[in-house]
C-alpha cells in the first residue's frame, strides 16, 4: 500500500493479506474504538493480524480500546478485556454510539470497519491519508477522554444483586407474566412485586424495560 491511500476490501482474509503488514509495523500507538468485540468472522484472521504486534507491556508502545457497555454483555469479552488489561491495555468503556470498528497504528494507519448487515463479507476501508487520519484520531480521543475506565465501571456501577434478585431478573428476561413468575419461584404475587421493585432501584430503573436494558449493559 502506497503512501496517501484509500483502499476497500471485503473479509478477513484479504483485510489481512492486503493490510496485515501494517499491523506487524506498530512501534508506538494502537488505538480501537468499537461497538463489540465481534469485528472478525474468522479468529484466525485477527491472530495473523495481530500476531506481530508488540505486547502491550512492551516500553513505549501504549495500547488503548474504546468499547460500548455493549461489548460487556458477554462474559467471554469481559475475560478477555480483563486479560488485556492485565498485560498492559488501557480500557475504557463510552456512554456514547460508537462505529463498528476502528483502528488506528501509530496515527499514520486507519483501518474502519462497516457493519454486517448487508449479505457477503465485511468491508474494511484502510487508509495512510494524514487528514482522515488526524480528524478521526481527534474524536476518538475526545471520545476517551469523558469515558469510564473498564475497571471503575466495574466497581461504580455494577450493582449488588443477590440470588433472589438474580431469580427475579431471568424471570423478566424470559417475558414470564408476574403471576406466572412467582408460581414458578414459590413466591406469593405480593412477595414478587417487592422483589421486581427491589431490583427496579439496584438497577436504578425507572421500567421494567429499563431495567432489562440497563442488566444488559452491565452483563447480567
Amino acid at each position: 500500500m502506497s503512501a496517501d491511500q484509500v483502499i476497500t476490501v471485503r473479509g478477513d482474509a484479504e483485510l489481512a493479506a492486503r493490510a496485515g503488514h501494517l499491523f506487524t509495523g506498530a512501534r508506538h500507538d494502537f488505538v480501537c474504538a468499537a461497538r463489540d468485540l465481534d469485528t472478525w468472522s474468522q479468529p484466525e484472521a485477527r491472530l495473523r493480524i495481530a500476531g506481530g504486534m508488540r505486547a502491550p507491556d512492551a516500553p513505549g508502545f501504549t495500547v488503548r480500546k474504546l468499547l460500548s457497555p455493549a461489548a460487556l454483555a458477554d462474559e467471554g469479552a469481559r475475560r478477555h478485556l480483563r486479560e488485556v488489561t492485565a498485560k498492559g491495555a488501557h480500557v475504557r468503556i463510552s456512554s456514547a454510539p460508537l462505529p463498528h470498528e476502528t483502528i488506528i497504528i501509530d496515527r499514520r494507519v486507519m483501518i474502519l470497519a462497516a457493519g454486517d448487515d448487508g449479505p457477503g463479507p465485511r468491508e474494511f476501508t484502510v487508509t495512510t491519508v494524514p487528514a482522515l487520519i488526524g480528524g478521526v484520531y481527534a474524536l476518538f480521543q475526545a471520545a476517551w477522554e469523558t469515558a469510564t475506565d473498564f475497571t471503575a465501571h466495574f466497581d461504580g456501577a455494577m450493582p449488588h444483586l443477590d440470588a433472589d434478585g438474580l431469580a427475579v431478573l431471568r424471570e423478566l428476561g424470559a417475558g414470564h407474566t408476574d403471576e406466572a413468575a412467582a408460581r414458578r419461584l414459590g413466591l406469593s404475587l405480593r412477595t414478587y412485586r417487592r422483589r421486581v421493585a427491589a431490583l427496579m432501584a439496584a438497577l436504578d430503573a425507572g421500567s421494567r424495560f429499563q431495567a432489562g436494558l440497563r442488566a444488559a449493559e452491565l452483563g447480567l
